[in-house]
């Protein structure tokens, strides 16, 4: 209970911080949020099942949806020089 309460707070300051910040500030900030996500998904998913951690995934993906694409565009043009 308390890993989905702790995912359920990150949704809540990812949602803050697009909210306060500039477009500047923005990548920083996204780059907090994955480094304290990571450890959220993995206790979400040795308390409450892969499952609920891939839930969590989507929707962290979801909130960060521009360095989702990012990262997408850059496997996409290795994928294509190789």
């Amino acid at each position: 209970m308390a890993a989905f309460i702790a995912a359920c707070l990150w949704v809540i300051a990812a949602w803050l911080l697009s909210v306060i910040l500039s477009a500047k500030q923005s990548w920083p900030a996204a780059y907090a949020l994955i480094a304290a996500g990571v450890p959220i998904l993995i206790w979400l998913g040795l308390s409450a099942g892969w499952g609920a951690a891939a839930v969590g995934f989507i929707v962290g993906c979801l909130v960060l949806r521009w360095p989702v694409i990012y990262a997408g565009h850059w496997i996409r043009r290795r994928l294509r020089r190789d």
